[in-house]
């Protein structure tokens, strides 16, 4: 089993890759920690133990950064709806968020854990940054973090600039200097593997998970010709499967001021950095088809 941490902002997205994840056999989800993004932390964490609660899960969840570490906090309420995961009517939760804040909960864990951790970031990178910087002895503990966001062919929060990027790109200027393992899940994928609506037809009738599922998804905003992207999904993918998403080592700097802000700029030329060297895996390819099938064996495997 791969350990596992995932640092979160549920989100509809966010809530489907934490429904695939905890109830994966191959992933031991050690700790849920939260941010500020699709919605408030408060939001954010309230979901993901409605989640857990959903599918009677018991752990670890841990709140975090209630804001960026510079710029204005600005939520994506307007795609995932003011509470974040809209369309079902989930418990409350029977459970609370730990009493650490999230950086000391994941420092706290990675050195409690026997296995090197896998860190899986979905929302702003906040969360990370802070820990980056509070705990850098820690970084050898984490065989590898999984980020989703970035991209290096356009925008979606800009012309330029993807959403959680650009939500803190102070943070994200952090983690991609960090002398570690990552891997980079943006729009260069997301936005191939599109969830059809034949799939959302197909889980609807898949017990009661496959219900929640139907209905948040059927209540995203994030609309594309072709389908839904299940952008924080992908990074369940890889995490278990890396060979289906292709990657290429790439150098990636993050713009954080100007019109270009949250962009990930790849410096393919090698124009600024010595060639052979490479700060990320950068996901380039996804085949759409697979993802779909994929995604509905992971249903299955849900609670009916």
């Amino acid at each position: 089993m791969l350990s596992v941490i995932l640092d979160m902002d549920p989100g509809i997205d966010d809530a489907a890759a934490i429904a695939v994840a905890i109830n994966h056999p191959d992933l031991d989800v050690k700790l849920i920690t939260t941010v500020a993004g699709n919605v408030s932390v408060d939001k954010t964490t309230d979901n993901t133990l409605k989640l857990l609660t959903f599918f009677n899960k018991d752990i670890p969840v841990a709140m975090g950064a209630k804001a960026p570490l510079k710029k204005a906090f600005a939520d994506a309420s307007a795609i995932h709806g003011s509470s974040g995961m809209p369309g079902y009517d989930f418990p409350e939760p029977q459970m609370k968020p730990i009493d650490l804040p999230a950086v000391e909960a994941i420092h706290q864990m990675i050195n409690q854990s026997a296995d090197k951790i896998t860190l899986i970031a979905t929302g702003s990178y906040t969360n990370i940054a802070q820990f980056i910087q509070k705990y850098p002895n820690d970084l050898d503990k984490i065989e590898h973090l999984i980020l989703m966001g970035g991209s290096i062919s356009g925008g979606n929060c800009s012309s330029v600039a993807e959403f959680n990027v650009f939500t803190d790109p102070d943070a994200a200027k952090i983690v991609f200097s960090a002398p570690i393992e990552k891997t980079m899940i943006g729009l260069d994928v997301t936005l191939k593997a599109l969830i059809t609506a034949e799939t959302v037809g197909k889980i609807k009738d898949m017990g009661k998970s496959g219900d929640m599922l139907y209905k948040i998804i059927s209540a995203y905003g994030d609309v594309h010709e072709g389908g839904k992207p299940m952008h924080d999904v992908n990074t369940i993918l890889y995490a278990l499967d890396p060979e289906l998403i292709t990657t290429e080592p790439m150098n990636i700097e993050v713009a954080t001021d100007g019109p270009a802000i949250g962009t990930t700029v790849a410096d393919i030329q090698n124009r600024w950095h010595e060639p052979g060297t490479h700060n990320a895996n950068v996901g380039v390819d996804i085949d759409a088809e697979m993802f779909n099938e994929w995604f509905i064996k992971q249903v299955a495997r849900m609670p009916k």
